[in-house]
């Protein structure tokens, strides 16, 4: 593992803002790179929404530029807005954890009548998933009523009470009637007063039939393989008694505020800090998942370890998104996307590694500032981020630029550097320098005896080197 030659003093916030500089030259390229249409990003440092940004279109169809004040569907995120809203009534003494669900919601098959209320909010209740029909996830068809959710489950379910982990919006659909039934209000009324509003969100609500008609709201969009090009989705379904587990509607801002509330060590909060510590146990384990991937109340977390981090993810036809708290860092990140193939769930672990690795190395020197830019070869882009005492290069394709095998550059001169630290197919102990024009602009610079330019530069001379190929259309 690298170690630092600079670290970070708790106390020099330096580092910080470099990060912050740095984030918006990556995530647009990424943004690029992969054809995205649109991300909202918003992070938050204990209370404080430290920085917002936004990029692309929110409407494919019309060019409207995206701005942080549009709000998306951010679909299983309203998960851990109904486990907030009963552990809220718990602590008001109107429902326990281990009361059976049958107890408040009548109509139920005998077996999930039986569930708990922490097996439903832990998704270990065995309820099937999105129903035998999950056409509402694709536009087929609308989303379940209370009459039709409560048909789904009164039939037998798939699996028995406390088995195992089974993700289920039917299950966080369940949770919600039970709130409707402890406090003889609709599940809007009642959330939008006590959590929502309690917690002082202003751009938040809980289904679409809510949104203020002022709202800006982004549109959804496809995928644009395989349909050549992206297809606009619209995005304003009615989600009905699935609101509880897919219908919010919410800026980034607001998401990312609120999940940092749930931090146990949040002074503020819409509930106490033994319920949030409750809601962040680990109580199930995903045993098929190639990452460390587990299940608490309404969050989703991994294993613990210095990188440890909880929240949820969320997926809606056209929309899908991530936030994530990272205590080591006393920051949530929140990264909302308007496409079916959005990139959020990579660009939260992305955003993290950039935020990671300047508090390790430090806020960089003037003299390694000057070096800072992104350099162009026919392979690709490459940056060179100043950081503490040295310089790191970077690829800002890879959807986690800062890990432990970017090289290092030394200066040893104005324009002149030694790669001191590499792997070793990528040069090591060569040199690095810069060549400048005779106004003494830098016009290039040699890495390991590969030369790369400037964006314009390399374009103009690949495009004369080879002949430009026809739209190869593959077979259907």
């Amino acid at each position: 593992m690298a170690t630092a030659s600079k670290t970070a003093s708790k106390t020099d916030r330096r580092w910080l803002s470099a990060a912050l500089a740095y984030l918006p030259k990556w995530l647009s390229f990424q943004m690029e790179r992969y054809r995205q249409t649109g991300c909202s990003l918003a992070i938050v440092q204990g209370s404080k929404v430290i920085e917002r940004l936004a990029f692309g279109v929110a409407d494919l169809s019309t060019g409207e530029a995206l701005t942080t004040g549009h709000r998306f569907r951010i679909a299983s995120h309203s998960k851990t807005f109904t486990a907030t809203a009963v552990m809220l009534l718990r602590e008001q003494g109107k429902v326990g954890l281990d009361d059976s669900i049958g107890r408040y919601v009548t109509g139920l098959h005998k077996d999930l009548a039986k569930a708990r209320v922490s097996e439903l909010l832990s998704h270990s209740a065995g309820v099937i998933r999105d129903g035998v029909d999950s056409g509402q996830f694709a536009d087929r068809r609308p989303y379940l009523s209370r009459p039709e959710l409560i048909e789904a489950l009164s039939r037998k379910q798939p699996l028995l009470p406390g088995l195992q982990l089974k993700y289920s919006n039917h299950g966080y659909g369940l949770l919600g009637m039970m709130i409707e039934a402890i406090t003889g209000q609709s599940y809007s009324g009642w959330i939008s007063k006590n959590v929502i509003g309690a917690a002082g969100l202003q751009e938040t609500v809980c289904d679409w039939p809510f949104l203020p008609k002022s709202a800006a709201v982004a549109r959804g969009h496809s995928a644009e393989f395989p349909f050549v090009q992206r297809l606009i989705v619209a995005g304003d379904n009615v989600c009905d008694a699935i609101a509880p587990a897919a219908g919010f509607v919410a800026t980034a801002s607001d998401v990312a505020r609120f999940f940092a509330q749930l931090a146990p060590d949040n002074k503020a909060s819409v509930l106490s800090a033994a319920s949030r510590r409750e809601m962040l146990q680990r109580r199930w384990r995903d045993n098929c998942n190639a990452q460390e991937s587990h299940y608490g109340f309404g969050l989703m977390m991994n294993a613990p370890g210095p990188k440890e981090f909880w929240g949820h993810t969320g997926g809606f036809q056209g929309f899908v998104s991530r936030t994530a708290h990272f205590p080591s860092l006393d920051m949530t990140l929140s990264v909302l996307c308007n496409a079916q193939d959005g990139m959020s769930y990579d660009w939260v672990d992305g955003i993290a590694s950039i935020l990671w690795a300047f508090r390790q190395y430090g806020a960089p020197g003037k003299r390694h500032a000057d070096w800072d830019g992104r350099w162009w070869s026919m392979w690709g882009a490459t940056d060179l981020v100043a950081m503490g005492d040295a310089l790191r290069q970077v690829s800002p394709a890879m959807t986690r630029p800062f890990d432990d095998s970017n090289s290092e550059l030394v200066l040893i001169g104005k324009d002149h550097g030694t790669i001191r630290r590499a792997s070793a197919y990528n040069s090591p102990a060569q040199d690095v320098r810069r060549v400048r024009d005779s106004k003494g602009k830098v016009i290039e610079l040699w890495w390991g005896g590969g030369r790369l330019t400037s964006r314009q530069d390399m374009l103009a001379e690949v495009n004369t080197r080879y002949t430009k190929s026809k739209f190869v259309q593959y077979p259907q």
